[in-house]
């Protein structure tokens, strides 16, 4: 008798969960326009591309890498800067050493979506590092384990701007100019820069 009830339960909790619009935590919503995308990069190897890359991919977003998009002008491209780091002490040990330190990474985007603008797109993240001058080894690769996590935060972040620029869309859509249709062989018209909307 208790095997039918637990899974009235469990099929109960499934639809709630369906129902509210719950998602799992590392998943975005991402509007269907911005779903195929090319991934811009002045380093596209580098370890916020790659992170950048794969959080695309975990929200079943499709990258036309910029090789390969070639000369197509359909197709929303988000254009990666590079990372910025700094740290600033927080705290000292009695004898002056820091002891503490607050890092903060930083990226700047731009999505690009033809005939409609360019909307800037910036994420930022802190941490605190406790340093220790006895373990250097050991704090050196805490410390790279921390810039990794930061930069997997920040990819989550871009992510979600994703939405911001699809609501910069919604109210601008007096102002935008009609997407052009283009014939074959036809250049594609130049974006009027009065579009282009700032996201913070």
């Amino acid at each position: 008798m208790r095997h039918p009830i637990f899974t009235l339960l469990l099929g109960l909790a499934v639809l709630i969960t369906a129902g509210c619009g719950f998602h799992l935590r590392s998943t975005t919503q991402v509007p269907q326009e911005l779903r195929t995308l090319v991934l811009q990069s002045s380093d596209p190897y580098g370890p916020l591309a790659r992170t950048v890359r794969q959080q695309l991919r975990l929200n079943n977003i499709t990258i036309v890498e910029a090789a390969d998009a070639g000369t197509r002008t359909d197709l929303p491209t988000l254009r990666l800067s590079g990372e910025r780091q700094s740290r600033d002490t927080a705290s000292v040990f009695q004898n002056g050493v820091t002891a503490e330190y607050s890092m903060v990474m930083s990226v700047s985007a731009q999505v690009v979506i033809p005939a409609k603008g360019i909307y800037p797109v910036n994420a930022t993240v802190y941490r605190s590092f406790f340093d220790n001058p006895l373990a250097a080894l050991a704090k050196d690769s805490e410390q790279n384990i921390i810039r990794d996590e930061m930069r997997q935060r920040l990819a989550e972040q871009l992510v979600r701007k994703l939405l911001t620029v699809h609501v910069a869309q919604l109210n601008d859509k007096e102002i935008l100019p009609a997407p052009a249709v283009l014939a074959p062989g036809e250049d594609s018209p130049e974006v009027p820069s009065s579009s282009a909307t700032s996201l913070q």
